[in-house]
């Protein structure tokens, strides 16, 4: 017997019949000899419609009371989902973050999991009950309620299971695994049966939203098996995300990503001093202000640089008015700004040290017509950042370059072997 981790999101929970067919799903993990602990969201658009009653009280609400707030949400589903446990004769207790003891930092609205006491969790599992803990929220040392984000019941589900040395954690969405790039664009994208953490902790930072990447990265440092499926298709297996090592490499390129939510910010005629680059990132970054790509170039001047970087568009007010101060601060010319962007990226565990990668993806989306901004790179991923118009073509251009679309991968990944 071993300890299996489940997580439903927001759309499995929508309604209670959906409900009801969570708690069968549940059973049926628990009916095969393993104790099941369960992380849910709130139902369906539940957090959607909280912010919305908190936006037409002020238009900054307070951070504490926000969370105050969401927290809420997850409590009505995890009741629920128990409820529908019970009736069909399991024994089953629900539990928020701070009857578990998820402790986190304390910062609202996106606070980080520090560590989770499982003496309790570890109790009711003793006595042969189903857990349903809610997903989204933990509690600072002092007692107080924070949320930890977007994908913040992904999170959950994967502390918890790190927590506890669990056997896999598997998490439940209305998709049936990790695609090689979003269906509803490339309908002819193909189904991953496995893919690595650094694989897919590099598409969920570049657009993939099927997992966020704190999630993959806790389940990276636990070493914790972790399988995506779908609700409504219990019979597929899924897609596996386990370690590099552990796979076997067909392909330079596992997927194509991309990233409407971010914003170009030009910073004009930076005087060309040490230092200069320093600051502005020095304040953005104590401002909590993640910056992605970021590119100097020489400015109109021989004494001087632009520097370009790109946002979260939720950071822009923020960012801009750290860079207006620094503008005066180090005698810039301006700012420039451009909404009209998208980032486009190939992620594959196969590109590491085989050359011409690059080449062809830039070559690919030149064919398509598609100029590139900006690039950036890593050891597993190349981004460019392309007009927000143009995202699909490169998308389908890139797919298709790399040879993931489905009648020429359906082979090869089905070779793959067993998990």
């Amino acid at each position: 017997m071993g300890i299996i981790v489940q997580k439903f999101g927001g759309t499995s929970v929508a309604d209670t019949e959906k409900i009801k067919n969570v708690a069968s799903a549940v059973i049926r993990e628990k009916k095969n000899g393993n104790d099941v602990i369960v992380v849910v969201s709130a139902m369906g658009h539940t957090t959607d419609y909280l912010v919305k009653m908190a936006n037409e009280i002020t238009s900054r609400p307070n951070s504490r009371e926000m969370d105050m707030l969401l927290a809420t949400g997850e409590q009505v589903s995890i009741a629920l989902l128990t409820m529908a446990i019970q009736a069909q004769g399991y024994a089953a207790v629900s539990m928020n973050a701070m009857q578990v003891g998820i402790i986190t930092e304390c910062v609202h609205s996106k606070a980080r999991i520090v560590d989770i006491k499982t003496n309790k969790l570890k109790e009711h599992l003793d006595k042969g009950e189903i857990i349903v803990v809610a997903g989204f929220q933990g509690v600072t040392p002092e007692g107080e309620i924070t949320t930890l984000g977007r994908g913040g019941s992904d999170t959950s589900a994967v502390a918890i299971a790190g927590a506890l040395n669990a056997d896999r954690c598997d998490i439940y969405t209305d998709v049936e695994g990790v695609y090689t790039t979003d269906p509803r664009i490339v309908p002819c994208a193909t189904k991953l049966d496995e893919i690595s953490y650094e694989e897919m902790l590099e598409l969920a930072h570049v657009g993939a939203n099927v997992l966020h990447p704190r999630s993959v990265e806790t389940a990276k440092q636990y070493q914790v098996p972790l399988r995506v499926r779908s609700t409504f298709k219990l019979e597929d297996t899924g897609t596996y995300i386990i370690g590099v090592d552990d796979m076997e490499i067909y392909k330079p390129v596992a997927g194509v990503a991309a990233d409407l939510s971010q914003i170009r910010i030009v910073v004009t005629e930076v005087p060309d001093k040490p230092g200069n680059a320093a600051k502005i990132f020095e304040l953005l970054s104590n401002s909590d202000i993640s910056v992605d790509m970021i590119i100097q170039s020489y400015g109109r001047s021989d004494d001087t640089n632009d520097i370009a970087f790109t946002v979260a568009k939720t950071d822009y007010e923020k960012t801009m008015e750290i860079v207006k101060e620094i503008i005066r601060e180090i005698h810039a010319s301006g700012v420039l700004v451009d909404e009209d962007i998208a980032k486009v990226s190939i992620v594959g565990a196969g590109m590491v040290d085989r050359p011409g990668i690059a080449a062809s993806m830039f070559k690919a989306l030149a064919e398509a017509g598609i100029n590139i901004k900006m690039i950036s790179t890593s050891e597993i991923k190349i981004s460019c950042l392309v007009e927000k118009g143009q995202s699909n073509t490169a998308i389908k251009a890139l797919h298709t370059a790399f040879h993931l679309d489905a009648k020429e991968t359906a082979v090869v990944m089905g070779d793959l072997p067993d998990v």
